[in-house]
């Protein structure tokens, strides 16, 4: 598998350098008015732990909603992170925890992509962003949960299972957003080295450094933080390796500006099918649970025929700026990359007999397919807020533009010619040896405005208005599906208001309400047909109404929430063909349930944890519930801290799923295609030695011991139909695995 040679990226050799320059430099006598360190919340995420409610409910807590809360929220901080979750892990296993959120990797913790539904909205029906950016994939809003931010560099997390107010961007706030942030910078210089081993042949090396306060820079601040990781996976042949490199640069400009730079590059090697939904019954029979590739260049499933190639970077300048008489501007410009390049063979499950298009008839070579997914991502995000003696008024825009080159080739693997994926394309562009070459493009501008009304010092009522305008641009040479030449344009426009309210009742308790309009972009593969035109104009849209209450004393912290969706809109093919093909409209779903989330304190170091939801979320034309929506979430566990030792003990179950929608002409497919309830339980126990006495700088050791599905259940959590019922594929939970982990600070 030929790779170009990998080099330190620009903005990490600036960091490399800045850090060895500016080091001796940290000032830990910080004058007032430096930089100011913040706590998570709803408004901004940044993290860095507070030492002023240690052993509090609130201090403890793996998931909590905040009493200015204005819709369902869990709030998840680093600590959690760092002791309950995976080292390997990457964000889908952050926010696992949460009531309504369900997803695990079939290869280990943080060995595979990830998909999570929440409340049964699929990962491309939600938003994610990272330091209030929104990232997707450009030709639908889905996620690739390795691709970006590994789970050293994620300070914090706020599951917002909502769309928010007018101000809360992104092309799916249709579900919600997972909201991940930095951490926020140390006060002091300081540095870990940290490492892992586990199951699978797993290992995770990598180093984190901080300035602290620099006093020559006007106390700017400096993180870095680099690591790699190799593992076999559970699956057979499923290999990765990862590298990742992030930094993030603090520093007031003038007495009013803070500047926030953020860098990251991230490059993962993955051993693995293009269609990777697991082994079908027969090979389960034969090989395993676990079985995907073997070492026979004769199968469709060998290793040497199946590997991906991912780049991907990100990054912001954020200014923040105070004019003064309450005039306050935040500005981001950011950027992001994805860049997929797949070999893969066709059919893993045996459906396919060998025989490709470039061998002469009744050949048996292997077919495969040359696959690019590669987009860059431009965006800038202003907004204005003014304080005023009523509240605030906040006014704004989002926007973004977009550049997607994707591709797919029939190629023949067993010639052993295959194409390094990022030469140059193949000359003509010609059925069939291609299956599609498509460019694209999105231009999104969606201008906001919002106000936060304080009727009295306890209530607070925030109206707002935004407005959508999406064009989608296809310049195809062969367009997918078609084969034949695209090039079409069209536009997505709505309007989307906003109402929520949060009614303090004393210093510990609080209820809220919402109303909210969300939308989720039209997929890409609208345009896969002869005239996109004549599709409709309208985006999916949902209409959300939600009432809940929090409640925070010293030993309880305690939320309860209830919700309705009304999801309308829902966009299908007309299932015709030709020029009359398209796009339309049609009915939709109801989605509703009750969720709650409760820590309570017990003393002597030891916590009690409990989550849980129920979830509906059934089609209106059939009233079943809808494909991939467990129909409920729970969580039940303890954690505990006491001098040197940390532990917790977390079972997390989801509900049963039905895995294709009903259809009244097929029963049996209502029965048989619904996976039952499954639950893993993970394990973790720390030992932290504060000054060990090593005599080589080290302040503090750290060795912890994970252990995942504890109980080494082996669930099928998810069914992939195929051409017939032998041919379906299967996925199971990841048996019982452990990761060792050491961590040195300096």
């Amino acid at each position: 598998m030929p790779t170009p040679p990998r080099r330190l990226p620009l903005p990490l050799l600036i960091a490399s350098a800045l850090l060895t320059l500016q080091a001796q430099a940290a000032d830990p006598a910080v004058p007032e008015g430096g930089l100011q360190t913040v706590v998570v919340s709803a408004t901004n995420g940044s993290y860095r732990k507070d030492e002023s409610d240690k052993g509090t409910a609130t201090a403890v807590a793996p998931t909590q909603a905040s009493l200015d809360a204005t819709q369902p929220q869990s709030i998840i901080t680093r600590e959690f992170i760092e002791l309950s979750v995976a080292p390997t892990a990457e964000y889908t296993r952050v926010v696992n925890i949460a009531p309504s959120l369900s997803g695990d990797s079939a290869n280990g913790p943080g060995l595979s992509e990830t998909k999570s539904t929440m409340r049964g909205f699929s990962d491309d029906q939600y938003n994610v962003t990272y330091d209030g950016i929104p990232f997707a994939d450009t030709n639908n809003p889905a996620h690739h949960s390795t691709s970006y931010f590994p789970g050293a560099v994620i300070g914090g997390a706020i599951v917002e299972r909502g769309p928010g107010n007018a101000s809360n961007v992104g092309y799916a706030t249709f579900g919600g957003s997972i909201n991940l942030y930095s951490k926020a910078p140390a006060r002091e210089a300081q540095g870990s080295v940290f490492g892992s081993l586990g199951k699978w042949h797993t290992s995770l090396a990598g180093i984190a450094l901080e300035t602290g306060r620099m006093s020559s820079l006007d106390n700017a601040t400096l993180q870095l933080n680099l690591q790699r990781l190799s593992s076999d996976g559970y699956l057979t042949g499923n290999r990765i390796k990862s590298e990742n490199y992030f930094l993030k640069f603090q520093r007031r400009l003038l007495a009013s500006t803070k500047l926030t730079i953020v860098a990251t590059d991230n490059e993962i090697k993955y051993v693995q099918p293009d269609n990777s939904k697991g082994p079908t019954l027969a090979q389960v029979a034969q090989f395993g649970k676990n079985y995907s590739l073997n070492e026979d260049p004769n199968s469709f499933n060998y290793s040497g025929y199946n590997y991906t190639h991912k780049n991907t970077d990100f990054s912001y300048l954020r200014l923040e700026t105070a004019w003064g008489d309450g005039l306050q501007s935040e500005n981001t410009v950011y950027t992001y990359a994805y860049n997929n390049q797949t070999i893969s063979s066709t059919d893993p499950t045996g459906a396919s007999a060998p025989g490709t298009k470039a061998g002469p008839a009744g050949n048996k070579n292997i077919p495969g397919i040359d696959k690019q997914n590669k987009y860059r991502v431009y965006g800038d995000l202003f907004k204005l807020t003014q304080t005023l003696r009523w509240g605030l008024l906040r006014g704004g825009v989002w926007l973004e533009h977009s550049n997607t080159d994707r591709h797919q080739y029939d190629i023949d693997l067993s010639l052993g010619n295959i194409r390094d994926p990022r030469e140059t394309k193949p000359t003509p562009l010609q059925f069939p040896s291609v299956l599609f070459d498509q460019q694209s493009s999105i231009r999104n501008v969606q201008p906001f405005l919002e106000a936060e009304w304080a009727v009295t010092p306890d209530l607070r009522l925030s109206p707002g208005f935004k407005a959508v305008r999406i064009t989608r641009n296809v310049d195809a040479a062969v367009n997918q599906s078609t084969r034949q030449p695209q090039h079409t344009s069209v536009d997505y426009h709505t309007g989307l208001p906003f109402l929520t309210a949060n009614q303090q009742l004393g210093d510990s308790l609080a209820v809220y309400a919402q109303y909210a309009k969300g939308f989720q972009i039209p997929d890409l593969k609208s345009f896969y047909i002869a005239d996109p035109t004549h599709n409709s104009p309208e985006p999916q849209l949902s209409t959300n109404y939600q009432l809940g209450i929090v409640g925070k004393r010293e030993h309880l912290t305690w939320d309860l929430d209830v919700y309705q969706i009304d999801f309308k809109n829902k966009y299908v093919s007309n299932g015709l063909g030709g020029t009359a093909a398209a796009y339309v409209n049609i009915g939709g779903a109801t989605y509703k349930g009750l969720e709650g989330q409760l820590t309570w304190v017990l003393g002597h170091g030891l916590a009690l944890y409990v989550n849980g939801s129920r979830n509906v979320a059934e089609a209106n034309d059939t009233g079943k519930q809808i494909s991939g929506a467990p129909d409920m979430t729970a969580a039940l566990g303890a954690l505990y801290h006491a001098g040197p030792w940390s532990a917790s003990l977390i079972g997390k179950r989801t509900g049963k799923v039905r895995q294709v929608d009903y259809d009244a002409s097929k029963p049996a497919a209502y029965d048989s295609y619904q996976t039952p309830a499954y639950t893993s339980t993970d394990l973790s126990l720390a030992y932290n030695v504060e000054r060990p006495g090593l005599g080589i700088g080290v302040k503090s050791l750290k060795l912890q011991l994970n252990v995942f599905n504890l109980q080494n259940h082996q669930a099928i959590v998810n069914i992939s139909t195929g051409k017939t019922v032998a041919f379906d594929q299967y996925t199971f939970q990841a048996p019982r695995s452990y990761q060792v982990s050491l961590k040195a600070g300096f």
